[in-house]
């Protein structure tokens, strides 16, 4: 199909095309689709959509909307969509390589190194990238077949030491502090029950160096209890594609070891004396391993109990730390209450004298205007008066 009958959200795919990409011709091809990993739930729809439209559509070709390729949820443009193209042809143009991906949607990176004769480029969605490898790895282009894989993802991360609450948005929500995060997963077992560890997949390098770095420094906490993350850089395996036999390098060793079939030793050949030994070392490989994880794990246990002791230690002291306070606040309390008390005792004493005073001053006036009375008019006084005159007087 030319490219200008292809848009960035759909791709149509038709019949008189023998070449093209995705497989889809006569409506039971789909090659790129069946080359999807079991666990793609989208690619799995899109295969079932596909055969669908092939039985009614095959003679007028298959559209598919390239938005139903992402998972719900799934960014666009990661580091999981990019591809490895490797033994491209040295004369290559960088539109002769996007020519070759023009079906799987819009790149957002292409990168090519003529001189080594490989390149990269970056598909919207993990699925697309599937079904691109699927269908061209191995290609001929200009007499040289081409070899493409997933690139490695140079800011992926491992998480060891997980508590079993945390979930993968709580692992993304935990390390986007240093960065953009393209996917955070906790890895769990054939029971959905959390292994302890798990991955975090960066957008870019410098955000994962700096969380490799703090976190190797520091003791990055991700929930209540003091348990660290351990964090590492992420080995990377291709656990898909192997090892293929066009791929092994026929040297002279290949050729030795392969002078003899695949077989069973026999009992008490050469080859069955060294056989044993070797599965002996294996065996104690295996149960020494074995014990160093005993020993992790009762360790682990043991700290785990330290911890737990350790913190209702805390709790108690915090506890009585702040039963001590509340004591002295209510000891403070009492003793601003008896100071007021007291201030109020003071003033009342205060007004009683005050109101004497203020008696014994009107007392003295109204005999001293008796007095003076008496004095004017010669008035003696008689017997009461003389008795509240010595009376102030003892006062």
């Amino acid at each position: 199909m030319a490219a200008n009958s292809r848009n960035l959200k759909q791709v149509r795919i038709e019949n008189s095309s023998p070449a093209a990409p995705l497989g889809m011709v006569g409506g039971g091809g789909l090659k790129g689709m069946r080359g999807l990993e079991a666990d793609s739930e989208v690619g799995a729809m899109a295969l079932a959509q596909g055969k669908e439209a092939g039985d009614e559509e095959q003679e007028a070709g298959l559209t598919i909307d390239i938005k139903s390729f992402l998972k719900p949820g799934e960014k666009s443009y990661t580091q999981r969509c990019r591809l490895f193209v490797g033994n491209l042809p040295t004369d290559i143009t960088e539109e002769d390589f996007k020519r070759l991906f023009e079906r799987y949607g819009e790149p957002s990176e292409v990168f090519i190194n003529r001189d080594r004769g490989f390149g990269f480029i970056r598909l919207e969605s993990r699925t697309l990238a599937e079904i691109a490898k699927t269908e061209l790895d191995g290609t001929i282009l200009k007499s040289r077949p081409l070899r493409i894989r997933f690139a490695t993802h140079g800011a992926a991360l491992t998480v060891k030491n997980l508590s079993p609450v945390v979930s993968n948005e709580l692992l993304e929500q935990a390390f986007s502090q240093f960065g953009p995060v393209e996917r955070a997963v906790v890895v769990v077992d054939d029971r959905g029950r959390a292994t302890g560890k798990g991955f975090v997949e960066f957008a870019a390098k410098p955000p994962a160096r700096k969380a490799l770095e703090r976190c190797s420094d520091g003791a990055f906490l991700l929930t209540t209890t003091p348990r660290p993350v351990v964090v590492e850089p992420m080995e990377q395996f291709d656990d898909e594609d192997g090892l293929p036999e066009k791929l092994m390098q026929k040297t002279q060793q290949y050729h030795k070891e392969r002078e003899q079939p695949p077989r069973f030793a026999q009992p008490g050949t050469f080859e069955f004396e060294y056989a044993s030994r070797w599965k002996a070392l294996d065996e104690m490989e295996k149960q020494q391993r074995e014990q160093v994880d005993r020993n992790i794990r009762e360790a682990k246990e043991k700290l785990e109990a330290e911890m737990e002791a350790a913190r209702h230690e805390h709790q108690l002291m915090l506890m009585r730390q702040d039963l001590m306070r509340r004591q002295e606040e209510l000891r403070r309390l009492e003793e601003l209450r008896n100071q007021e008390l007291q201030k109020r005792k003071q003033i009342q004493l205060r007004h009683e004298e005050e109101h004497r005073r203020r008696e014994e001053e009107m007392l003295r006036q109204r005999e001293q205007e008796e007095l003076r009375r008496q004095q004017e008019g010669g008035f003696k006084p008689n017997f009461l008066d003389n008795v509240k005159i010595k009376m102030l007087k003892c006062r």
